[in-house]
């Protein structure tokens, strides 16, 4: 607590930090990190907190397919490699699933968000 952003106010700082040591913040803090320990594979990105317009910029100078997109974020970096399991299945079912719905040579959205839910797991976040 003694040694809180230079930026901010020290009564801000110490409000934050009372509030973090709280029973319900650790409450939900120490499930988390249950979480993340017994599902490691589980929403890994390599790129940290990036907007979809920084990477567009950076992946062709260009508006990236979603799955350009999502091959960025989910590939460890100088590899072809997924940084889980679940990553690659997600995109392997994925282009299955528009391989079948969309016949070649005809056009395909960026994005078949029915398509994509599905290979995700089946439940829609937003």
């Amino acid at each position: 607590m003694d040694y809180g952003p230079v930026w901010m106010r020290r009564d801000y700082w110490e409000s934050l930090c009372h509030r973090w040591a709280a029973g319900p913040w650790q409450e939900k803090s120490r499930a988390a990190k249950c979480n993340r320990a017994a599902h490691p594979e589980k929403k890994v990105h390599t790129s940290g907190s990036v907007s979809y317009a920084t990477h567009s910029q950076k992946l062709l100078e260009r508006a990236p397919t979603f799955h350009e997109l999502f091959d960025r974020t989910h590939k460890r970096k100088g590899t072809d490699d997924y940084v889980s399991k679940s990553a690659r299945t997600i995109a392997e079912t994925y282009d299955r699933m528009m391989a079948d719905r969309y016949a070649e040579g005809t056009p395909q959205p960026d994005l078949d968000l029915e398509a994509w839910v599905n290979a995700a797991g089946g439940t829609r976040k937003g």
